[in-house]
């Protein structure tokens, strides 16, 4: 059974048109599965509904239409306990590193705040229980233990979404929802991210719903590729061979409008 069963979703939302109001689809039956274990790339330009979609799959916004279950679980008609249970097993990853951090909180705050939220530990936020994982954690991400005692506005870019993808496998999910992770780093600082994932992925046994609009990346990155254009799923293949053959106008487009990737030193991840 897959992790992800998307089937035959929509979304869309009451838009306002002179005296009357109008329902317009920003997500319109997709259906895609996700296997345990592989990376699947979504990837359409800015308003095709890729977010929207993430969202869904991690109910936060509920389909119009369709279901979706993850790990046999249907999320949108899951109860409280339910959800609380399903959202220990899949965990997203947002675009702007910095604004996905509390200014306010220190690193430890920040990396242990959903082992506090699910009760994994009645010791605080200062506990050594907490303090040991945080350590763990960030060692897997490649920080070490100095950073503990910092706050968000210290770190670099490509720090601060390490902090975030510790904060991400603080529950050791089985998902990670991750949206343009690195489209807002320098090429190298995302180079190194994307490295860093690959070697999570290996060691954690990870599934990934990688979203982006680079067809190069997600070509790099992915076992299946998933194109969507304006709300639609338009064309979805084992990533290699739909590169080299894309069935659907709007995939070549994509193709053609990106650059290749460049040779990157990819360094430690």
């Amino acid at each position: 059974m897959a992790l992800v069963e998307v089937d035959e979703v929509s979304k869309g939302y009451a838009r306002r048109v002179g005296f009357r109001s109008r329902m317009q689809a920003v997500v319109s039956d997709v259906s895609l599965h996700i296997e345990a274990g592989e990376t699947l790339g979504l990837v359409g330009e800015s308003g095709s509904g890729k977010t929207t979609l993430a969202r869904m799959i991690l109910g936060l916004v509920t389909p119009t239409s369709g279901t979706i279950r993850v790990n046999g679980v249907d999320v949108a008609r899951a109860s409280a306990a339910e959800l609380l249970k399903l959202r220990r097993q899949m965990q997203p990853v947002f675009q702007d590193p910095y604004a996905a951090l509390n200014p306010r909180m220190r690193v430890l705050q920040i990396v242990t705040e959903p082992l506090i939220i699910h009760r994994e530990s009645t010791q605080g936020k200062s506990g050594p229980e907490l303090r040991s994982r945080a350590v763990e954690l960030l060692t897997e991400v490649g920080l070490d233990e100095s950073a503990l005692g910092r706050f968000p506005h210290e770190f670099s870019g490509g720090q601060r979404q390490r902090i975030n993808i510790a904060r991400a496998l603080a529950l050791r999910p089985k998902l990670l929802i991750l949206d343009e992770p690195v489209s807002a780093l320098d090429v190298s600082v995302g180079a190194q991210i994307v490295n860093l994932l690959q070697r999570l992925q290996r060691e954690l046994g990870l599934t990934y719903l990688f979203i982006s609009h680079s067809m190069p990346l997600v070509r790099y990155l992915s076992t299946s590729i998933a194109v969507m254009e304006r709300g639609r799923l338009v064309e979805m293949g084992e990533a290699v061979s739909l590169c080299a053959n894309p069935q659907k106008a709007y995939t070549r487009q994509l193709l053609a409008a990106t650059p290749e990737l460049p040779a990157v030193d990819y360094g430690r991840s």
